[in-house]
C-alpha cells in the first residue's frame, strides 16, 4: 500500500489567530480535497520556528526536516504545496529540497505545486479574488496593498500584479516593505489621482507582524505616513488566507501537483 502525504509549506507566523484564520484554513481546504493524503505542515522561517518552540513549546519542521521525517516514516508519495505568494528565494529553497529527494530516490513519487503568482492566468485569478475583499471605490478612494517585497528577481511580480489591477479598472496600488515599489513611490500617484481616502490592506498570506506594526501601527507605520500626507486612512487587517477565492487557487494548485504526481513513472 502506498503511504501518501501532502506537505503544505508556508513562511509561517507566530500569531495564533493569524495561524488559525489563514494558514490552517488553507491547509484544511487542501486536505479536504486530498483525503487520501496525510496532511503535514512546514514553515520556511527558522526565526518563527524557534520562537514557537521557545514561547509555546510547539515544534514545526522546516521543509527539509519534514521531508526527511516522512522518508523515515515510510511515505512513498509526497505532494508539496507552497503557500508563498511569489516564486522567490524561499520557494526555490523548497524546490531544491525536492530535487535532492528526487536524486536520492527518497520517495517513489514527489511533486511540487506552484506559489500564488506563477503564471499569467494566476494574476487574473488573484485580481478576481481581490475584488471579493475590495469594495468598489468611489471617486477619491483607493486601496493600497502591502506586499512583503524581496531582493530576489521575483519582486517583479508586484509590477505585473499592478498591471493586471490597472487593466481591471481597480483603484488599487501595491507597494512593498522590503522591495520595490515603496510606499513613497505611490504617494505622488495617489495625489495625482485625487485620492483622499485610503484603505490599507496586506497582500500577504497572513496579517502578521508586518501588517500589524509596519502597516497599521500607530508609530513609524504606513498608516501614520499616509495620515501625515493628508489622507484619511482605514485598515483592513486580514491576510490573503482568509479569502476563500485565494484558498481555492492554492487548492487547485495542490490538485494540479497531485495530477503531476500521478503521471510520474
Amino acid at each position: 500500500m502506498d503511504k501518501k502525504a501532502i506537505l503544505v509549506v508556508s513562511f509561517g507566523t507566530s500569531y495564533p489567530e493569524a495561524l488559525c484564520n489563514n494558514i490552517e484554513r488553507v491547509e484544511k481546504r487542501i486536505g479536504a480535497q486530498l483525503e487520501e493524503y496525510e496532511l503535514r505542515r512546514a514553515f520556511t522561517s527558522e526565526i518563527i520556528i524557534k520562537k514557537l518552540k521557545r514561547r509555546d513549546g510547539v515544534t514545526v519542521l522546516t521543509p527539509q526536516q519534514a521531508l526527511e521525517a516522512m522518508k523515515d516514516e515510510g511515505f512513498t508519495q509526497v505532494v508539496i504545496q507552497p503557500l508563498h505568494v511569489l516564486p522567490g528565494s524561499e520557494y526555490h529553497e523548497v524546490k531544491e529540497a525536492v530535487e535532492v529527494c528526487k536524486k536520492e530516490n527518497a520517495f517513489e513519487k514527489i511533486s511540487l505545486g506552484e506559489p500564488l503568482l506563477y503564471t499569467q492566468e494566476d494574476y487574473a485569478q488573484v485580481v478576481e479574488a481581490l475584488k471579493r475583499q475590495i469594495s468598489p471605490q468611489k471617486d477619491g478612494q483607493a486601496v493600497v496593498l502591502m506586499g512583503h517585497g524581496t531582493e530576489h528577481f521575483s519582486n517583479a511580480c508586484y509590477y505585473c500584479l499592478q498591471s493586471f489591477m490597472d487593466r481591471a479598472g481597480m483603484n488599487a496600488w501595491i507597494a512593498t516593505v522590503e522591495g520595490l515599489p515603496e510606499l513613497k513611490d505611490i504617494i505622488p500617484v495617489l495625489k495625482e489621482k485625487g485620492v483622499e481616502q485610503v484603505t490599507l490592506m496586506p497582500f500577504m498570506l497572513v496579517a502578521g507582524d508586518h501588517a500589524i506594526n509596519d502597516m497599521a501601527g500607530e508609530e513609524d507605520s504606513w498608516k501614520q505616513v499616509l495620515q501625515e500626507e493628508g489622507f484619511e486612512v482605514e485598515v483592513y487587517l486580514h491576510g490573503l488566507g482568509e479569502n476563500t477565492a485565494i484558498q481555492e487557487i492554492y487548492t487547485r494548485k495542490a490538485l494540479q501537483a497531485e495530477q503531476e504526481l500521478k503521471s510520474c513513472k
